[in-house]
């Protein structure tokens, strides 16, 4: 008889969740899964409206990454339209899209994880957050709070709010940029630099003591997928791409095992499965099948499968990436340093793209009639590739969408890496909260979707019993919110 380690509910990720631990009768944890319990369906809310409602409809998906939402969701109604939009409203969705990019890895480090690297896995709950950090070191934390300020002013000056902004649209972008809003945003952006100057040199020099973390946190072989630059425009081909590009596959050992895969393509190679125990979708590499063709997205995956940022600052501190972990390519605490490159990387690119010549041009929005009755979109969210794919009748009535969440596309790996975790530490015969700590930092490597949770300060309430077979009770551990 199976006895089973119950996490419940896990409040970290959009909506609600839990984790399961199964051990078997000799007290070894056989499997563990990452359940997601709160159904979303927005593609079922989606249909019957015009689509040019989607992006502001579709941002509702997250309160966390509505931008995100935004673009992927305009760029498959540009789809639609059938238009080239303009060259400045591609740039000024860029910025804003690395704005939100910015502001939510801020939120990943800073607040959620960096409370671990900061006081131990190990340390007291009751001051494990964003506030006992401030106490042990109140430099980092006021950066991260600075940080993630940046990226939500430069959002709310592009888009009128800090949240849910409207000013993406399809076709392009509601309103140019003013002198005024160029300077704003770009004298922001030193302070910026010098927050991630400091960062970083405290980052590379505390990851010695986490060979523990990088060992086991989701440390086995996968495929990664990213955007890459295809070449066309600025970008080198194979460079870091967060707005568009194409398709890359890569294995554990970094080889390129799918490449210059059409975005707008992407159910040729991936396919989506659904388990009894979650609402969230299981996507898989359709070459390989299911499960075996399990991969992972978000930062890691990107810079595992680019050959450099185009930044001079961000692609010194990727190359330098590259060669610390050169012999632990497949680690998911990677990430937390990985976001630290990205968002260097999101002050450069600002940076150059609102020094460009054309970035103060007044035209900015193509518009047409519904000319198309299929669109794809696709951009790189915080947490990985995300895809918007929508199909209407001849009125631009929404028929059809579907949504592949950059969460869902870590569904495989995060279930891997609870498994491996769990192992590690669960113990048949007693229960700690510094393992509990772990199997939820493991999923706080890939940072899923956290809006539901983000007021929530120190530790996610837990109620945990352990039974043996014949149904007695062997430990009980109970944490309050």
């Amino acid at each position: 008889m199976a006895r089973t380690i119950l996490i419940d509910n896990v409040t970290r990720i959009e909506g609600h969740g839990k984790i399961t631990i199964n051990l078997d009768d000799s007290g070894d944890v056989a499997d563990a899964r990452f359940h997601v319990t709160q159904f979303r369906g927005f593609e079922k809310f989606a249909q019957g409206r015009p689509f040019w409602e989607m992006p502001s409809l579709t941002a509702r998906t997250c309160g966390i990454c509505p931008v995100s939402h935004l673009v992927a969701s305009a760029k498959a109604c540009d789809e639609l339209l059938a238009v080239r939009i303009p060259r400045v409203a591609a740039d000024l969705r860029r910025v804003m899209n690395l704005a939100q990019i910015l502001q939510s890895h801020a939120l990943s480090f800073f607040y959620l994880s960096s409370p671990d690297m900061v006081m131990g896995f190990d340390s007291d709950p009751a001051r494990r957050h964003i506030l006992g950090v401030a106490q042990e070191n109140p430099r980092l934390a006021a950066d991260g709070v600075k940080l993630r300020s940046i990226g939500q002013k430069i959002i709310e000056t592009l888009g009128g709010k800090r949240i849910h902004p409207a000013w993406v649209v399809p076709g392009g972008v509601n309103d140019p940029l003013s002198v005024d809003e160029r300077d704003k945003i770009l004298a922001m952006l030193p302070e910026g630099f010098e927050i991630m100057k400091r960062t970083l040199s405290w980052f590379k020099g505390a990851v010695s003591s986490f060979q523990e973390q990088i060992r086991t946190f989701g440390n086995f072989p996968s495929l990664f997928m990213s955007l890459v630059a295809s070449g066309r425009l600025e970008a080198r081909k194979g460079e870091l791409a967060l707005y568009e590009g194409w398709l890359r596959f890569t294995n554990e050992s970094g080889e390129i095992i799918r490449d210059d895969v059409d975005p707008r393509r992407y159910d040729e190679v991936l396919g989506e499965a659904v388990e009894d125990s979650s609402y969230l979708k299981s996507p898989y590499y359709k070459p390989m099948g299911y499960p075996d063709g399990m991969y992972r997205v978000g930062p890691q995956a990107r810079l595992n499968n680019i050959i450099g940022t185009g930044e001079p600052l961000s692609n010194a501190e990727f190359m330098e990436y590259r060669e610390m972990y050169r012999d632990s390519l497949n680690s998911s605490f990677h990430n937390h340093h990985a976001r630290l490159v990205e968002m260097l990387f999101c002050l450069e690119k600002i940076r150059h793209l609102l020094n460009s010549k054309h970035i103060m041009d007044k035209h900015c929005r193509a518009v047409a009639e519904p000319n198309e009755l299929e669109g794809v979109g696709v951009s790189e969210a915080p947490r990985g590739t995300l895809f918007h794919h929508y199909k209407i009748d001849e009125n631009g009535i929404i028929q059809w969408v579907n949504m592949v969440i950059a969460t869902g596309n870590n569904s495989l790996a995060m279930n891997r890496s609870v498994t491996q975790v769990a192992r590690e530490y669960v113990k048949a015969d007693r229960l700690q909260e510094g393992m509990l700590n772990r199997v939820e930092a493991v999923i706080r490597c890939y940072d899923p979707c956290l809006s539901c949770s983000t007021h929530a300060i120190g530790h996610m309430p837990l109620d945990i019993t352990l039974l043996a077979p014949d149904g007695r009770v062997l430990d009980h551990l109970r944490r309050d919110a």
